[in-house]
């Protein structure tokens, strides 16, 4: 089967690099479509993975309203002569446009209830939206649900193994205490009218005092970059692993530490209209606040707890017994393609031989 995948976003790349892998082992061919985002396309270069450049959306709601139109003819330019047989995104708008126009069907996975907008341009032309179980509100008929969180395609014990040995790179142990914080550039459309941390030299301040303290900012504030951290951008998760707490505005962050047993304060008033927040909130490995003045005495409640760390892995091993090896799930999914959807259609529970059994690292 020829197959697109669509990559608009650091985490995109993530979600599918296992799933590009093992699909390419049983013989299917990939195109890999991409725009820059962040270090999307850093990250698929460091990956080896062959891409289609189609460029940037802009920043601006005026950049983004041009280059919306821009992008998705670039894209059919691209991938009409590969004669695909199925399209593949997250919350793709163009991969949905171009394969009604291919007359292909398109498989998009959303997780993100607030980006209202986005939906509207892309659901009419997707044939299938996957979301969590936990997602808080319906997208239709087209809607089909699974018990897990993106990030576990990556960072499930089964395909991502914690390497100790970034610590050494910043000078630390995994007996040392410390924090990472993020702080997002709030320049999304559905971005719009919300906020997170208003005082960040308070934040940073406050949490300094347990040990130290990496940020990752989007924008390049002179303020923080005796704070940035010095690694590749693929090594980041491995030290989120063995972090002690992840503070700040990155949702995606967020989820990602609270999977890997780190305990995750999301800062942002978008956070409370996310199910995956109020389900990682369940397991006891997350909590969100619209500002930091919420959120700081909750940080140093768990920078105080000695057994922080032991806690949220013992949490983190509920979590990963309860929800879907991702990377399993999608190459079935892909791989039995259409068989696939109609056997989910028809038992949902069949999805259940995708949940680990079995001992946890």
């Amino acid at each position: 089967m020829k197959i697109v995948v669509d990559v608009n976003h650091p985490a995109h790349v993530h979600f599918f690099k296992n799933v590009i892998r093992q699909l390419s082992d049983k013989g299917h061919e990939i195109l890999i479509t991409a725009s820059s985002k962040d270090i999307s396309i850093k990250l698929l270069e460091y990956y080896g993975f062959p891409f289609i450049n189609l460029g940037s959306y802009g920043v601006s709601l005026l950049s983004k309203a041009i280059n919306l139109p821009l992008l998705d003819w670039r894209m059919y330019q691209k991938v009409k002569g590969f004669d695909p047989d199925l399209f593949l995104g997250v919350g793709s708008i163009r991969a949905a446009h171009i394969s009604w126009l291919l007359g292909k069907p398109c498989i998009n996975f959303e997780d993100t209830e607030y980006s209202r907008e986005q939906h509207l341009l892309y659901a009419p032309f997707t044939d299938y939206i996957f979301t969590p179980s936990s997602f808080q509100y319906s997208m239709g008929k087209k809607q089909l649900t699974y018990e897990g969180f993106h990030e576990l395609a990556y960072l499930h014990p089964n395909c991502f193994t914690p390497d100790p040995e970034v610590l050494k790179e910043v000078g630390l142990s995994e007996q040392d205490t410390f924090s990472i914080v993020r702080f997002i550039s709030w320049s999304a459309s559905h971005d719009i009218g919300q906020h997170g941390v208003r005082n960040k030299t308070r934040l940073v301040n406050t949490i300094e005092k347990f040990g130290r303290v990496f940020i990752i900012s989007e924008s390049q504030e002179p303020l923080w970059e005796k704070y940035r951290i010095q690694i590749a951008p693929e090594k980041l998760h491995h030290l989120l692993y063995y972090a002690s707490l992840y503070l700040g505005e990155g949702g995606t962050t967020a989820a990602e530490a609270a999977v890997l047993g780190t305990y995750a304060i999301h800062i942002s008033t978008t956070a409370k209209h996310c199910g995956i927040f109020k389900d990682l909130r369940h397991y006891g490995l997350l909590d969100f606040f619209d500002d930091e003045a919420e959120a700081l005495p909750k940080a140093v409640e768990m920078l105080s707890n000695p057994n922080i760390k032991d806690e949220c892995q013992q949490k983190r091993n509920r979590l990963i017994k309860d929800k879907l090896d991702m990377t399993a799930f999608l190459v079935w999914l892909v791989d039995s393609f259409p068989e696939s959807i109609k056997q989910i259609s028809d038992n949902p529970k069949y999805l259940d031989i995708f949940k680990s059994r079995g001992n946890l690292m």
